[in-house]
């Protein structure tokens, strides 16, 4: 796309599969149109990679996943200043949402329609990346999502706290010695 004087940001599930490291996968591939593109050359760039378009999305022949230009602008609910980073995947860059954005993206999701799944994968990814808890937080309480904000971060911490915890060995129960007594 970019060959082709179209800029286009990754957005919603495949950035959190990206970020969420594949704890989240996703069945599609959105990207936000941040040039103007008539149809027909979306058409044409679509189709030189093999993508034909079926209805409001394209499917190739042998990706597991199909492609959508949701409508802009980009943001996350209110926000309209997300500043897009670049992702590389192998030696191709994809202009993408940071995984602070992804993150709030989910939380969003969560906050709105109280979607368990989403609550999860903002987990994941946050748990996976280093994401700006401070930005997440403020945009939460300016959301009016203070509770759920810290719903979201009593279950990283729980995460984060499991992690830290010492592992026993196979098959011992703690408190108990081996040898005789």
């Amino acid at each position: 796309m970019a060959r082709a004087g179209i800029k286009a940001v990754l957005t919603g599930g495949a950035c959190a599969s990206l970020y969420s490291r594949g704890a989240y996968q996703s069945s599609d591939l959105d990207f936000v149109l941040q040039s103007a593109v008539c149809r027909r050359s979306l058409d044409g760039v679509m189709q030189s990679i093999g993508f034909q378009r079926e209805g409001g999305h394209y499917r190739h022949p042998t990706a597991p996943f199909f492609v959508e230009f949701p409508a802009g602008p980009l943001g996350i609910v209110s926000d309209l200043s997300i500043e897009p980073v670049a992702y590389r995947v192998g030696r191709v860059s994809v202009l993408a949402l940071s995984p602070t954005d992804s993150c709030r993206d989910r939380l969003a999701a969560f906050y709105h329609w109280n979607d368990r799944q989403s609550l999860m994968t903002a987990v994941a990814i946050a748990k996976r990346r280093r994401v700006d808890m401070t930005a997440i937080r403020e945009r939460s309480e300016g959301e009016g999502a203070t509770v759920a904000f810290e719903r979201f971060r009593s279950l990283l911490r729980g995460l984060r706290n499991l992690k830290r915890q010492p592992r026993r060995a196979p098959g011992r129960r703690p408190g108990r010695t081996r040898g005789r007594g």
